[in-house]
């Protein structure tokens, strides 16, 4: 494994994409394994990593994604919620927060919500005066809810990879999200001071009331997703159609949306769905090798005979989450370290729904974490925003969602409230 770690982070370090790294990084282990027999058979655990059923939903929350943004539904959202709370000093920041978990609801992907927001928001804010790298971080920090809130695309992956409920993932994301959210509007009234936030138009009831019914379409269609999941209707797959159709209805009420434009949203949509799967086929190869050479029960007896403390056992584990967050892509991440960490996490009497959500969430916070924050990318690539400045304004929020969910490690009962409630988790 020695020569393959090597090779791994000369790869990354020299830029070589993610899908890429994985790949060879797999072969070289199995060279150093030294059975010729399994180099036959890495394409068909390439193969067999992408040809899963549960990862059907993907492609499809990537096209509500795309028909959100090309269908007006955001603005409408925008107008909603700024009419509810624009008056007050940093009325907008708090909308993009608010805006965020609502789309978190409909899309499951941080790149999705973060690309809607830019879109919209950064004019906005810049019309506003707020600070560019604020504006950025805040649109960038918001959009790490998207695969937090039900649904979720990452969760979805980590119960392909685990055989742990779906379901109770979705459900059990409800609470997290939700304080994440909160802990972002906390920073930003932590900032209001430093950044001199400024107001919107006075409170307007009228104006409130006509927007509200603009954007009740809008409004609808997380109601009819999440609760449609919640009540049991939905399988995850069935709900990612539902958002799509869901979109398109809502862009068609708006008369924002031609049919003319879905062969482009196609095609955006697949090659977004590609990139997703060739990194999950190609991680599919390390953590098959990784595990036929016995690396994870190796680590989790390092682990294991460091401590027997629960409370320090889920300390080492969110450190190691830290670090893995900030040197290498989340699905990977998730590939590699879901068969090491879960025996680990069960062995010490943590949940595995719980554990699945703590681990989600800090790959998830991983997106805005530079050097590897996907999202950060995105989002300054989108605004044309500076990486650099955006690195910067984010710790405010990055460190708050650690908080947050360092806290939520340590509090089962919150984070499997709902889930319980519901009957999907044992009480």
């Amino acid at each position: 494994m020695v020569i393959a770690l090597i090779l791994f982070i000369l790869t990354l370090l020299s830029g070589v994409p993610i899908a890429i790294v994985l790949g060879i990084v797999g072969v070289a282990h199995i060279f150093e394994i030294g059975n010729p027999a399994y180099l036959s058979v890495i394409t068909q655990r390439i193969f067999a990593g992408m040809d899963v059923v549960g990862l059907t939903c993907i492609p499809f929350f990537i096209v509500a994604g795309e028909v959100m943004n090309a269908s007006g539904v955001t603005s409408k959202l925008l107008e909603f919620i700024r009419s509810l709370i624009g008056h007050v000093r940093g009325g907008l920041a708090y909308s993009a927060v608010m805006i965020a978990m609502i789309l978190a609801a409909i899309l499951g992907s941080a790149n999705a919500v973060a690309s809607i927001l830019c879109a919209v928001l950064i004019p906005e804010m810049t019309r506003d005066k707020y600070p560019e790298e604020f504006s950025g971080a805040l649109i960038a920090s918001s959009g790490i809810l998207g695969p937090v809130i039900p649904p979720s695309v990452t969760f979805v992956y980590f119960s392909v990879l685990s055989n742990v409920s779906v379901n109770a993932l979705f459900m059990g994301g409800i609470v997290p999200g939700v304080l994440l959210g909160l802990g972002f509007i906390v920073v930003i009234f932590l900032s209001i001071k430093k950044f001199n936030l400024p107001k919107g138009d006075p409170f307007d009831l009228m104006k409130l009331i006509k927007t509200f019914f603009l954007a009740l379409p809008a409004l609808l269609v997380p109601i009819i997703i999440v609760g449609g999941i919640m009540g049991g209707i939905f399988t995850p797959t069935e709900s990612g159609a539902v958002s799509v159709l869901a979109a398109i209805i809502a862009g068609l009420i708006y008369r924002k949306f031609k049919f003319s434009m879905l062969p482009a949203i196609f095609v955006r949509s697949a090659v977004a769905t590609a990139g997703i799967f060739i990194i999950i086929g190609f991680g599919n190869v390390i953590g098959w090798s990784m595990a036929i050479d016995g690396i994870p029960q190796a680590i989790q007896a390092a682990i294991l005979g460091l401590t027997t403390s629960k409370t320090l056992i889920i300390l080492i584990m969110l450190g190691i989450l830290i670090l893995v967050g900030c040197l290498m892509e989340a699905t990977a991440a998730m590939l590699i370290f879901t068969p090491v960490m879960l025996p680990i996490a069960t062995q010490v009497g943590m949940d595995p729904v719980h554990f699945g959500l703590i681990f989600c969430i800090m790959l998830t916070i991983a997106l805005v974490t530079p050097p590897v924050g996907m999202t950060l990318f995105v989002t300054s690539n989108i605004s044309g925003i500076s990486l650099n400045k955006l690195s910067k304004a984010v710790i405010p929020f990055v460190l708050t969602a650690f908080i947050v969910t360092f806290a939520l490690a340590f509090l089962p009962d919150l984070v499997l409230f709902i889930p319980r409630a519901l009957g999907i988790v044992a009480g």
